[in-house]
């Protein structure tokens, strides 16, 4: 199987900083059902980890994610899953974004280039985002017949509010440049092009500086006043999903992305 995640441990001040890095190595970077595995055990590894208060999420240099892997064949194969079998496939995004969102280190995301759809999801589930100057995001979702799911729309709506996580949500093809990001909220710190993995690396050691375990439970009280009603709020949304991946337009969104083609959608 190959590793799409290598982790480095012992950096920066008292070797309180790690470096979890997912790169496909084809500058795309789509999350398939695999690289979901690996990036989701890559976060629980850090569960017994008392040497480390600070993980660096980053992407490759030229995207932090595509986004599903709507080409990948264990992908593919949820078109011809029973309903019971693609609900506990679909679950593989919310467990790896929950697995990110409740580390006790904190967090840091490093984007470069794109980050599309679950790459956006991903990002959100972190504490911290730092965006190159260059980089975009975009939540296409919704103009491939699907919903955004991974319980993203409550992390989003705590960061830029309802207006714009509508906004980002229901205009499927707006591409949110990073200065755009900065101003709603969605990132916390814009860097030069290039820059983005070496600024989160001070951020990160900034708050390594910080005592560890004032930090951790300072961020346990911060996550459970701000996400207490998200599992009420998104509770439905992996169903949502499996409904409507069977829709027409769905299949209808997905054909049109693999032709290269404008969808025709219809609403059923």
């Amino acid at each position: 199987m190959t590793d799409f995640v290598t982790i480095e441990k012992g950096l920066g001040p008292e070797g309180r900083i790690a470096v979890v890095r997912f790169d496909r190595g084809d500058g795309i970077n789509a999350l398939s059902p695999e690289a979901l595995r690996q990036l989701t055990d890559a976060a629980r590894g850090f569960e017994d980890d008392s040497e480390t208060s600070v993980v660096v999420l980053t992407g490759g240099s030229k995207a932090f994610s595509a986004g599903f892997d709507l080409k990948d064949p264990e992908g593919r194969s949820r078109r011809t899953m029973d309903i019971g079998s693609l609900r506990r496939h679909l679950k593989l995004g919310p467990r790896l974004t929950r697995a990110w969102q409740d580390m006790e280190q904190i967090t840091v995301g490093a984007i470069e280039g794109f980050c599309i759809g679950g790459g956006v999801a991903l990002a959100v589930a972190l504490d911290f985002r730092v965006m190159a100057r260059d980089a975009h995001m975009r939540v296409p979702e919704i103009g491939l017949g699907m919903n955004m799911s991974w319980q993203s729309i409550p992390r989003m709506l705590h960061l830029i509010g309802p207006a714009r996580t509508k906004q980002a949500v229901i205009l499927a093809n707006q591409r949110i440049s990073a200065p755009e990001a900065y101003e709603w909220g969605l990132v916390e710190e814009v860097a030069d092009p290039g820059m983005a993995f070496d600024t989160a690396m001070t951020l990160a050691a900034k708050v390594a500086a910080q005592p560890p375990l004032s930090a951790a439970m300072t961020k346990l009280t911060v996550n459970r006043l701000a996400h207490a009603l998200d599992d009420l709020a998104s509770h439905m949304d992996v169903d949502q999903f499996a409904l409507a991946s069977l829709t027409e337009d769905h299949r209808e969104g997905v054909a049109a992305f693999l032709e290269r083609r404008k969808p025709r959608f219809q609403g059923r």
